[in-house]
C-alpha cells in the first residue's frame, strides 16, 4: 500500500460520497449539493489516496492560530485500521501549527478510537444540533 496524502487537493463530491458510504460515517449522502458545499466551505482537507482512488479526508475549518474543529474524519473500510486516521490527524495538526486546538465531535463507534491517538474527553462542550 503506498498512500499519498494531500493538503487541499481538489475532490469531488462524488468522491467524497463514495468515501463516507464506504467509511460507514453518518452523513448526508443521498444530498450531494450539501456535500458538495461541505468541501466548497471547509478551509482544510487532508486526503489520503491510493493512486487515484480517494480512500480517506480529514475535514475540517480553522483560523489557523487558536482553534480548528475537525468536522470529519472517514476512512475507506478496507483501509481502516491501517494508520490512515491517525496520519491524517497528524498531518492536519501539522497545518494548523501548535497554538492552535484541535476540536471534534465523535460518532458513538469512535468513542474509544481517539483517545488511543492523543485526544483527551471534553466536559465542558454544549452543542445546538443540526435541524436537518
Amino acid at each position: 500500500m503506498n498512500i499519498k496524502f494531500k493538503i487541499n487537493a481538489k475532490i469531488t463530491s462524488i468522491q467524497v460520497v463514495d468515501l463516507f458510504k464506504s467509511s460507514g460515517i453518518n452523513r448526508p449522502i443521498d444530498d450531494e449539493k450539501r456535500i458538495q458545499s461541505m468541501i466548497d466551505h471547509a478551509n482544510l482537507i487532508v486526503t489520503a489516496w491510493d493512486g487515484i482512488q480517494l480512500v480517506g479526508i480529514a475535514r475540517s475549518l480553522t483560523d489557523y492560530c487558536y482553534c480548528c474543529y475537525l468536522s470529519d474524519l472517514a476512512i475507506k473500510k478496507e483501509y481502516q485500521k491501517s494508520g490512515i486516521g491517525k496520519l491524517l490527524i497528524e498531518i492536519t495538526q501539522e497545518t494548523i501549527g501548535e497554538q492552535t486546538m484541535l476540536l471534534l465531535l465523535s460518532a458513538e463507534p469512535a468513542l474509544e478510537y481517539y483517545p488511543k491517538i492523543g485526544f483527551d474527553k471534553v466536559e465542558n462542550g454544549f452543542i445546538i444540533k443540526r435541524k436537518a
